[in-house]
């Protein structure tokens, strides 16, 4: 059961930046254990509004008067030691603390924390777990990088020893977790804001290794070549997947997919057939996230009947691959990716189903991540039938870097011969341009981790 007394010595608990994805689970999670919980953000949102629900009052812009009254201020990464409340904290000798290490000293009051790292599929794989545990009837507290619907959030407060965790390794803030299990997706060269190269990524995930005790579980993907030698850094248990690896412990054979591209694939453990599983959602990386969940689950006793029920039940996180609804007899779905391997996998996927003629809205996703990655990008992107690109999303950054997303496109056009892709900016004119063109079964995919969400009911509501 989890174990508090950490964190009982504050008891009113003031978050900056409540807004963002895991501040806003963390500040659910302390206001069911009891904690009185205040914030402020920058702006209004659906996790904002979700918190308002749940009693925790939220001030758009900066809330002295709750800061003030709190015994610990806790700020995500984003916000700089030069915001008007961190500034009043100091003034004040208010004790400080960023996300990351806050989560962590949660993460140490649960007996069996599983963390979820990886740089694509954190979220899909967390919640296929979560999922799988909840079937199971063994009440974890989850906390998941997106809204998910059998939780109808983005956490869970549960009463056992299991704290199901979406671990991220930017600003290598996954270092500060107390884990018990790793599941490690693969590795690649993203958040090169931060990394210096892909072997600074990686030498990020072999620190995160050691941190597992000698009697715990590492669950290790034998298919990506960067993860092959992390096993070197712990004496936790090793289990392996893949599908390309026959050596692996889980692996994937007979692979095949539907007409809306989801897989159905024989499950091998040791060699010997283990079960035939369906997914719900659709493209061989998924088949990856299955089997990352499989092994798993079976490794902490759940039966295979509940694995492949729970696995069909599960149709997707938020903008994962999502379906927003039909305009012009054309689907429109929704994706968070904003790497090109994460945008070659939703490619992928697609290609599965069967449609027509392919669109997508792509929004770039900081000025670093864009220029460091141009040429991927353009690859990546160059497959689609219909290619828009919209301005790059700054999150939290300045352009020091001389880039925009024409360059984006003039990189794509240097290979694509026949239709051009295009730039625009006006989010209602993409809306249009899409609505006016689309056909009968084509597929409109929005693409990105930002702002470019909102594109998609803009073309559904004729907006």
């Amino acid at each position: 059961m989890t174990n508090l007394d950490e964190l009982k010595q504050y008891k009113h608990i003031h978050m900056i930046g409540i807004g963002g994805t895991s501040m806003s689970g963390i500040a659910e999670i302390l206001k069911r254990y009891g904690f009185i919980v205040t914030g402020s953000d920058a702006s209004d949102s659906e996790l904002v509004d979700k918190l308002r629900e749940c009693k925790i009052p939220v001030t758009i812009g900066h809330d002295l008067e709750n800061l003030r009254k709190s015994d610990l201020v806790v700020y995500s990464a984003a916000i700089p030691e030069t915001d008007l409340e961190m500034q009043e904290a100091k003034r004040l000798n208010i004790k400080t603390m960023e996300r990351s290490t806050f989560l962590g000293l949660i993460t140490k009051a649960f007996k069996n924390t599983i963390c979820i790292s990886g740089t694509h599929g954190k979220t899909t794989t967390t919640s296929m777990i979560s999922v799988c545990f909840l079937e199971a009837k063994k009440d974890p507290t989850i906390q998941v990088g997106a809204i998910l619907k059998q939780i109808n959030g983005n956490n869970r407060v549960g009463s056992s020893e299991y704290f199901i965790l979406e671990s991220c390794e930017y600003v290598e803030s996954f270092l500060k977790f107390h884990p018990r299990t790793e599941v490690i997706l693969n590795i690649d060269n993203d958040h090169l804001d931060y990394f210096k190269d892909l072997d600074h990524v990686i030498n990020a995930f072999s620190k995160f290794v050691t941190l597992l005790p000698n009697d715990g579980l590492l669950i290790l993907n034998a298919d990506d070549e960067n993860c092959a030698s992390l096993y070197k850094n712990t004496n936790a248990k090793i289990v392996t997947f893949g599908i390309k690896n026959e050596k692996a412990n889980f692996v994937a054979r007979n692979i095949s997919f539907d007409n809306n591209g989801f897989p159905l694939f024989d499950v091998y453990r040791n060699n010997t057939f283990y079960k035939s599983i369906k997914l719900s959602v659709p493209g061989l990386h998924n088949v990856y996230n299955a089997l990352a969940c499989i092994a798993t689950c079976y490794e902490y006793g759940i039966e295979k009947e509940i694995i492949k029920d729970a696995l069909l039940k599960y149709t997707g996180a938020h903008r994962r691959f999502e379906y927003k609804g039909n305009t012009n007899g054309a689907s429109v779905y929704d994706d968070y990716g904003h790497h090109p391997t994460e945008i070659k996998a939703v490619f992928d996927a697609m290609k599965k189903k069967k449609y027509n003629r392919s669109w997508v809205i792509f929004q770039p996703h900081t000025y670093s991540r864009t220029k460091n990655l141009l040429n991927d990008f353009a690859q990546a992107l160059s497959g689609f039938d219909n290619i828009i690109v919209t301005d790059i999303y700054a999150a939290r950054e300045k352009n020091v870097y001389g880039i925009s997303s024409k360059d984006l496109v003039d990189q794509i056009n240097i290979n694509r011969v026949g239709k051009k892709a295009i730039y625009m900016s006006d989010f209602h004119e993409i809306a249009k341009y899409i609505r006016d063109r689309v056909m009968p079964n084509d597929i409109v995919i929005t693409l990105g981790a930002g702002t470019v969400t909102k594109i998609g009911p803009m073309i559904l509501q004729g907006k």
